[in-house]
């Protein structure tokens, strides 16, 4: 596995990178819900800081992760996880199919997963490809946008989601990235698909496999059924079938 890009995002370039990828998962992880929650990679970076989900673990290799393991061969049993979050994780990797595999086993059927990675067709990926630098995060493996899709629905990934966000030149120096806010306005419109960072979000999807609805849920509709509300439609509904 590759040196993690951790310190990287401490400079005036990262930091600014990794406010935009948190506004990203605070709106996006606070909206999904069960048990278990997972982030892969960054430990440092709290994507899950907004999620609901009671349970959240962050995995890497050494510490500050919560659970000191190989993402590789995670220490969960099947169907398990609800929610899967990898900010360049996939980058970092000697094995990206295998950890995406493993996210997979790992993950309960309809539980989602949300990538974030560098965008190899942007200003970061010129400068990763014409740079001399042979550090984080220029010296890792940035993925296209259509590969890491394709290589999703391969393993039963159903993609709903993402964007692409930080359109703004990956300047080293914090002035002259304050200067170009007026990029990040005008580059979902002018310049789509050119943001240096993507998000894809997808949700497992198991063929054949019907999902049960929680039981307050199925509580509630069978309250409403039996309601003298929902009779009395009922009986109406039936005399006027009569009547026919």
């Amino acid at each position: 596995m590759s040196t993690s890009p951790a310190g990287w995002f401490r400079t005036p370039l990262g930091h600014y990178l990794q406010q935009r990828e948190l506004a990203y998962f605070e709106r996006t992880v606070a909206d999904i819900f069960g048990f278990y929650a997972l982030q892969i990679g960054l430990p440092e970076m709290p994507a899950l800081a907004a999620c609901r989900i009671p349970s959240r673990w962050t995995v890497d290799y050494d510490p500050p992760a919560a659970l000191v393991a190989d993402a590789h061969a995670l220490p969960l049993p099947e169907n398990t996880v609800d929610l899967v979050v990898m900010p360049h994780a996939l980058e970092f990797t000697d094995d990206p199919h295998q950890m995406l595999r493993e996210a997979w086993r790992v993950m309960r059927p309809e539980g989602q997963i949300i990538i974030a990675g560098f965008n190899p067709f942007s200003l970061y990926g010129v400068k990763r490809y014409f740079g001399r630098e042979q550090t984080p995060p220029w010296n890792g493996n940035f993925i296209g946008l259509w590969r890491l899709k394709d290589w999703l629905k391969l393993l039963g990934f159903d993609v709903i989601g993402g964007r692409l966000d930080a359109y703004a030149p990956p300047f080293a120096r914090e002035k002259w990235l304050s200067r170009c806010g007026f990029f990040e306005q005008a580059g979902d419109r002018w310049w789509p698909v050119a943001g240096g960072v993507y998000f894809l979000r997808a949700t497992k999807h198991v063929a054949g496999l019907r999902m049960l609805a929680p039981s307050w849920q199925r509580r509630e509709r069978r309250n409403k059924a039996l309601s003298p509300a929902a009779r009395a439609r009922e009986s109406l509904t039936t005399r006027e079938s009569g009547r026919r």
